[in-house]
């Protein structure tokens, strides 16, 4: 109606919304992290379900047009009352309408292109779950089991522990009955002796391709990772299959994906748009396809030529200590499944520190411990265990609460999970909205879940964080931060929500630079058995290696969006062109000194642009490490050891980044913290490129 008020319209909305979307965001959180043959089928049975109920709601004529109404009067009243709560009022309107205009509100009621819209949204939500779980099980599938103990030679201690665990677990599974199973459980792990099975789980596998001296093993670990979900693994997981429904989804990812590209093109043409990749961008700060590749370009003319450095170093300290196999005239130049071994090799050579060195001091519980004394000494809230105040789906789980330091108010709480479980838990690391805070649904302690794959305790010691660890952990609290410590009350526009995407990954990737900061690494690194801190020595080593090979890691950010952006543009489904061929053209210009091997069937496995929120946005990494880089650069102009200044920024950065959501544009929002808008001279000077 034409007199709607807002509280008429999104409050009543929110109220509806949110038993089902509560329900089934729990379903959807343990479908990621306690994966099961009988969740499975009931997800599966439930989903239609659940995105026609969202497809009523979002393409609600009436719901439209009250929306329409709220903001025409307010765009007639002129109204000067822009104080937040306005202003987040305005900016959840307008999200809305536009995100119904995306869902396609405007098609005409019982139209064919309305049929067929919603025809689309269903089978891309069944393809992306499949998609998901031809991942999971095309990485439980795989297992090498290693005899010779020659193999591993010079592998970590930590590695050996965990590949000889995971060959026990592995006996376990397979023992056939109970006795055998508690014998095989009761037997001591020989991490020296072995035997020993490398899986595809985040830990087992990087270990492998950086420690692993058997060129053979590394090989046969690295075209396993790369055929996951392909026609390489199809045949075996099909054959596990207990029932196939028909016109399901298979277990090779190649034609979901073919499909999912098909159904995009489709969608993003029923809607007007030349293509998905412009779909996408209509909701996010970047304004086309060539502000992306622009700066994707800056970046690349400064990233390419330290990339191909980098690996001429590793290519050379491989000819020199590697023995024949490495010689020019038996490999014209390191393969994909060496570079990481002999990169990690010139690392420990460059810096005299192995990872090895520095894990012990990297137990979880102290690192947890320092990263929430730096968020106490920087943005005044304490982190307080609350194990036992609420219900978890596995013993590895930790709660936690999140106290305002001045107020004593109980702000938010979150879980934490920790550890990789390859046999039922997703991988990768992320963050959810388990509750939002909303005024309207009288929510004023928003709940979070924070889960990462990081390696778990072995026998009686504890987890052991490689670094890359502890920054990944410190980069999933960054989004926690922005989700609980939201003062935005309107649950469309509270913590993430209505954030852009590619403005997500600012808090995230803000945190990770605190990792090299001396007194918060003082807080948390301290040796597991004796208690004594890192050495002076092994930071300033941890610190110096910081930019050791950001060249590498720059280009291969890079070739993943802009691959992203060209599926989602250039790129023809209907064509000759395969998307292997759009990989090889891309990596070409971004990673022309690596290129993908024939093999090679990435794509299979790229669950953030097929089955997570990153379709043509992958770039927003880069792009908001922008904002992150530049945010981080406030704390260091007023010096990192001032610790007043660094507290009175990091208030602001509260009030600012963490606080108002998507009540605020992100661009407003950077301006507000940093007085002016992002420049890209930081994120280059951080990662050595300027």
């Amino acid at each position: 109606k034409d007199t709607a008020t807002f509280d008429e319209v999104l409050p009543e909305l929110e109220k509806m919304q949110h038993p089902l979307g509560f329900a089934w965001g729990i379903a959807s959180h343990l479908n990621g992290v306690k994966n099961s043959d009988e969740l499975r089928i009931a997800y599966e049975q439930n989903q239609p379900n659940i995105v026609k109920t969202s497809m009523k709601f979002s393409q609600s004529k009436p719901v439209y047009d009250a929306l329409m109404a709220v903001q025409k009067k307010w765009e007639s009243e002129e109204s000067k009352d822009d104080d937040f709560v306005m202003l987040q009022k305005k900016r959840a309107v307008a999200n809305s309408l536009r995100s119904m205009t995306l869902q396609g509100v405007g098609l005409e009621e019982g139209s064919p292109e309305q049929i067929r819209f919603n025809e689309i949204k269903l089978r891309s939500a069944e393809l992306a779950n499949a998609f998901s779980n031809n991942v999971l099980d095309a990485t439980k599938l795989f297992g090498l089991t290693v005899t010779d103990s020659k193999s591993l030679e010079g592998a970590p201690d930590s590695a050996l522990a965990m590949w000889a665990q995971a060959h026990q677990q592995h006996l376990i599974k397979e023992a056939s009955d109970e006795d055998e199973k508690k014998k095989l459980g009761e037997a001591e792990v020989d991490a020296k002796a072995g035997p020993w099975r490398i899986t595809l789980d985040g830990p087992s596998y990087v270990a492998a391709m950086q420690h692993v001296p058997d060129r053979d093993i590394r090989k046969q670990v690295y075209i396993g990772y790369l055929t996951r979900a392909s026609e390489f693994t199809a045949e075996q997981l099909e054959s596990k299959e207990t029932e196939k429904k028909e016109g399901a989804p298979g277990k090779d990812n190649v034609p979901i994906i073919n499909e999912m590209l098909k159904l995009r093109k489709e969608v993003s043409g029923l809607l007007g748009f030349n293509n998905y990749a412009e779909q996408s961008l209509a909701s996010k700060m970047a304004p086309d396809v060539q502000s992306v590749a622009d700066l994707s370009n800056l970046i690349l003319e400064k990233a390419l030529p330290a990339a191909e450095k980098e690996l001429a170093a590793a290519t050379a300290l491989a000819r020199e200590a590697g023995g024949d196999e490495y010689s020019e005239s038996n490999l014209e130049k390191l393969m994909p499944w060496d570079a990481a071994f002999w990169v990690e090799r010139l690392k420990e050579n460059m810096f005299d520190l192995k990872e090895e060195e520095l894990k012990p001091y990297f137990a979880l519980d102290p690192v947890l411990d320092g990263m929430f004394g730096l968020v106490d000494r920087i943005f005044g809230v304490e982190v307080r265990e609350a194990n036992g105040k609420a219900e978890v789906w596995h013993p590895d789980v930790k709660f936690f609460e999140i106290y305002d330091k001045e107020s004593g108010e109980h702000m938010a709480s979150f879980f934490l999970d920790p550890y990789s479980r390859p046999a039922d838990k997703r991988g990768g690391a992320w963050m959810a909205d388990c509750r939002g805070k909303s005024a309207a649904l009288g929510i004023d302690v928003p709940v979070a879940y924070l889960t990462c794959n990081g390696s778990p305790p072995v026998g009686e010691k504890p987890s052991l964080m490689s670094f890359r660890e502890v920054e990944t952990l410190f980069h999933e609290f960054g989004h926690g931060l922005q989700h609980m410590l939201t003062r935005a009350t309107i649950g469309d526009v509270a913590g993430i929500n209505g954030v852009e995407w590619d403005a997500v990954e600012l808090p995230s990737q803000f945190m990770e630079n605190w990792c090299y900061d001396k007194p918060t690494v003082d807080g948390f690194a301290k040796h597991y058995e004796t208690g004594e801190p890192l050495p002076e020595e092994m930071f300033k080593k941890l610190n110096d290696q910081k930019t050791f090979g950001a060249g590498m890691m720059s280009c291969r950010q890079l070739l993943f969006g802009m691959m992203d952006l060209e599926l989602h543009s250039n790129y023809d489904p209907d064509g000759d062109e395969t998307i292997f061929d759009v990989q090889r053209r891309m990596a070409a210009i971004y990673t022309p000194y690596a290129l993908p091997v024939e093999e090679d069937r990435f794509l299979c496995g790229f669950s953030h642009i097929f089955a997570g929120g990153y379709s043509a946005g992958y770039y927003s990494y880069k792009w908001a490490e922008v904002m992150s880089a530049d945010a981080f650069g406030a704390f260091e102009d007023v010096g990192l050891d001032n610790e007043e200044g660094v507290r009175e920024v990091g208030r602001k950065f509260r009030e600012t980044v963490l606080s108002l959501g998507g009540g605020v544009s992100p661009s407003e929002v950077f301006e507000q913290f940093r007085g002016r808008g992002p420049s890209p001279e930081a994120l280059l000077r951080h990662n050595g490129l300027a």
